[in-house]
């Protein structure tokens, strides 16, 4: 029987015996893969190597950076583009005259913007924890790391992966590519430079993941199909448009991608699709879980695997059906390997997770 107690034991077991072997689990015929989510941003700030560094260490096959541009070009490791709640620019009066309003595809937003910044002065910057209340634990680390790019993180996976003796994926997420081409500097080619420059990138396992269309179906017809090459859809809300369909005034939405005829699309640039977990098994208003969505099977029938973003260990992210009494904020690791079994016996390949000892133990357990 499995207690809270022996799954909290288990985890730490699970992650140091992940940090020697650390390789996908196969069950059932299928390889599930575990991706570390901004690293491991449920025990350290997320994008910073202490992030990333943890997510390796608890057996993540795949450590995640978003990348998005600065003022100079340089692809930095940034979920959002507003920076102010994420590092010290808004303490810093040298920057002060940088704070200013825009008009989004998101709205109106007021602060500190990427594209602002050049890579150097990003670096004068220190990074804190970007939800704490929710992760009070993490704000001991504010101050200690800075922002880093795409190249900074390629080296650290390398000696990482050079240390511990197995192969360490990469799974880069390109933010928003439209729209930064529409404010002229666009991602692709800048990205398809750094791959060409870094020799671990030639035989370690990349995931190359968007949320829109055209950069996938670019990238595809540069890189071919290398064999440790894949491509990701990510699929966002269904009732939405992709980024580059909105600027451009198009109608398609995501819910149109994941239809039989879209998944087959989809598998003529892509290996994988990966919906956010409550679009596979969608939440009912009491909280609880429903039915799993039939895209599930029909993109396995086009040939695709499926991934979902993303599970978090804390009781207010976690499905009713596996919360425990503890508080919203209070860490669930049985709940969250509970939750993280439902969704791969309704057929998940792989997933994204703020823990990624959580997400092992739950594969092992599911495999083992």
């Amino acid at each position: 029987m499995v207690t809270r107690r022996n799954v909290l034991q288990s985890a730490t077991g699970a992650a140091a015996m992940a940090s020697m072997a650390g390789s996908a689990a196969a069950s059932g015929g299928r390889t599930i893969e575990v991706l570390g989510h901004r690293g491991a941003p449920a025990l350290r700030p997320e994008h910073t190597l202490a992030s990333y560094a943890k997510a390796i260490a608890d057996g993540a096959d795949f450590i995640e950076p978003d990348l998005q541009i600065t003022k100079d070009g340089r692809l930095v490791a940034l979920h959002e583009a507003e920076l102010s709640h994420i590092c010290d620019v808004a303490e810093r009066p040298e920057f002060a005259s940088r704070r200013r309003k825009i008009t989004s595809p998101f709205g109106a937003l007021d602060g500190w913007f990427v594209v602002d910044f050049t890579l150097a002065e990003l670096k004068t910057l220190r990074l804190k924890e970007r939800i704490p209340a929710i992760r009070p634990a993490n704000t001991v680390f504010d101050g200690e790391f800075t922002f880093l790019c795409f190249e900074d993180i390629i080296d650290f996976v390398a000696a990482e992966s050079a240390t511990r003796g197995r192969l360490i994926g990469i799974v880069p997420e390109l933010k928003m590519p439209a729209l930064f081409a529409s404010a002229g500097l666009p991602l692709e080619d800048r990205f398809l430079d750094i791959l060409s420059r870094h020799s671990y990138l030639k035989r370690a396992p990349l995931i190359i993941q968007c949320f829109e269309v055209p950069p996938l179906q670019y990238l595809r017809k540069k890189l071919g199909r290398p064999g440790n090459i894949r491509l990701m859809q990510l699929i966002d809300d269904l009732p939405m448009k992709p980024m580059d369909v909105t600027l451009k005034g198009g109608s398609t939405t995501y819910g149109d991608m994941i239809t039989p005829q879209g998944l087959k699309e989809i598998a003529t640039y892509a290996e994988i699709i990966s919906p956010d977990l409550r679009t596979l098994i969608p939440m009912k208003a009491d909280g609880f879980l429903g039915a799993p969505h039939p895209m599930i099977k029909q993109a396995h029938q086009a040939g695709l695997t499926v991934h979902g973003y993303e599970f978090r260990p804390e009781n207010q992210f976690i499905a009713a059906d596996f919360r425990d009494g503890q508080g919203p904020n209070a860490r669930n690791v049985k709940g969250s390997v509970a939750e993280i079994h439902h969704y791969l016996r309704a057929g998940l390949d792989g997933f994204f997770t703020d823990d990624p000892a959580v997400g092992r133990l739950a594969v092992d357990l599911f495999t083992g």
